[in-house]
């Protein structure tokens, strides 16, 4: 059952995002934003722990999952340090990603040309 709500979970995001896509005229950048500040609203009032229990890993995959890891470790991290916590907390759960994402698009960049 944890699969299926995985699948299921994720899909929706993906088919929610395409209709937004085909429908308005937002840019995939504008939809990615929305979806990270949707995760992190939905962290702020604990809704999305509860989604990942439900789910499972299927609420971890998708660019929802970014914004709620940002506001979980920035609040984390502002109980022990304060308002700078804050700040510092923000990007501990996600620094390996955001590292990863500017190495490799830098390497890809190097290594590929851009069509015209």
């Amino acid at each position: 059952m944890l699969l299926l709500n995985s699948f299921l979970f994720c899909g929706a995001i993906c088919m929610i995002s395409q209709i937004i896509l085909d429908h308005t005229k937002l840019t995939p950048g504008h939809i990615t934003s929305l979806l990270v500040v949707l995760g992190a609203f939905l962290d702020s009032f604990d809704i999305y722990d509860k989604i990942i229990e439900i789910v499972g890993g299927g609420a971890q995959l998708p660019i929802t999952s970014f914004g709620h890891s940002l506001v979980h470790a920035a609040l984390k991290k502002a109980e022990t340090n304060g308002l700078m916590g804050i700040f510092m907390g923000m990007f501990d759960l996600t620094a390996t990603g955001i590292t990863t994402a500017i190495v490799f698009s830098f390497l890809f960049t190097m290594l590929f040309r851009p069509k015209d």
